[in-house]
């Protein structure tokens, strides 16, 4: 998916300034993707108190909508850089096509991982079945180390496991006994946990990892913070262990999401994640000369077979902004 603002901010990420307290709960702000007739989407990071999470640095959340009344999900060709992009689908169904030949339909209980590296492009359509999307779409910051490597795709089907009565589904890193398959370059965990009304689990994790939950359903207590429907509540590192418990009267559905501190200032900008104002300047100008103008023939984002047009890309900012946390 996507950034479609048509003016985004840069965001210029330091983990080194990062002093909140042991657990902060972050609202959303409401984002349409797409013109007049748009499907809203639930933006939770970055925001002005958090920009990462381990190296997770970007949360859309939508749905359950009415495909009929928002048109549904309708990202023409756009680009991205030095990062993943890891979808998850609670319902509906979402065709991908990337500039490295993929072709592949986002499902619930499947994965789709994008690794955009040195420059990639796609497409995200939900298909014309689909009566109702929901689900999260989720950026992962890549290392300097390996964030110029050459763009792949995976995706991979998620077998869920059952601890008591909360069912859980692993689909990056190591949760529960669980390993994903799904490459991470960075140590990372994602799952989707069901938690049944008057459930609870305790979960051993990494001590080094931050952790951030996202609700999609219910009301639980994550680390002895209450966190609401559609909230995202963020721990810092230093704990072994975590408890979720569902305080509400029906099944609670979170997205858990942790990893060990990036550790490395980014700047991220419309779909381009890099380390410097220059880098994003190079690469906007690159995608509009390479694919919008075609004039430029040096081939860094590629091509989609999409039946539209790609989508331009915004203005750049006149000023560099400060650094958020």
């Amino acid at each position: 998916m996507s950034n479609l603002e048509t003016e985004p901010a840069e965001i210029v990420c330091d983990p080194s300034t990062i002093t909140e307290a042991d657990v902060v709960i972050l609202t959303p702000r409401d984002v349409p993707l797409g013109g007049l007739r748009a499907m809203g989407v639930r933006r939770t990071l970055p925001q002005r108190e958090r920009s990462l999470i381990g190296a997770w640095c970007f949360i859309d959340h939508y749905g359950p909508d009415d495909v009929s009344v928002t048109g549904g999900m309708v990202v023409p060709p756009h680009p991205h850089t030095g990062l993943q992009t890891a979808s998850w689908l609670f319902a509906g169904e979402v065709e991908h096509r990337d500039s490295v030949d993929s072709l592949a339909l986002v499902r619930p209980g499947e994965l789709n991982l994008m690794t955009a590296g040195s420059g990639i492009s796609h497409s995200e359509v939900s298909t014309p079945d689909t009566t109702a999307l929901h689900g999260v779409q989720l950026w992962i910051a890549l290392p300097d180390l390996t964030r110029h490597q050459a763009p792949h795709f995976e995706n991979h089907v998620i077998e869920p496991i059952t601890l008591g009565e909360v069912t859980l589904h692993v689909f990056m890193g190591t949760l529960a006994g669980q390993r994903a398959a799904a490459t991470g370059d960075t140590p990372l965990v994602g799952a989707q946990i069901d938690l049944p009304a008057g459930s609870s689990i305790d979960l051993d994790v990494d001590w080094s990892f931050e952790h951030g939950v996202l609700v999609d359903a219910g009301t639980v207590l994550f680390a002895g913070a209450t966190v609401q429907q559609n909230e995202l509540g963020v721990a810092l590192a230093g704990r072994s262990a975590i408890r979720l418990q569902n305080t509400g009267d029906g099944t609670a559905r979170v997205v858990l999401l942790g990893g060990e501190p990036l550790g490395e200032q980014i700047v991220m900008w419309w779909n381009f994640i890099g380390r410097s104002h220059e880098e994003i300047t190079a690469w906007r100008a690159q995608w509009q000369s390479e694919v919008i103008d075609g004039t430029d023939a040096a081939g860094r984002f590629g091509h989609v077979a999409y039946h539209g047009a790609p989508l331009p890309a915004p203005v750049l900012p006149t000023v560099r902004l400060k650094p958020r946390r």
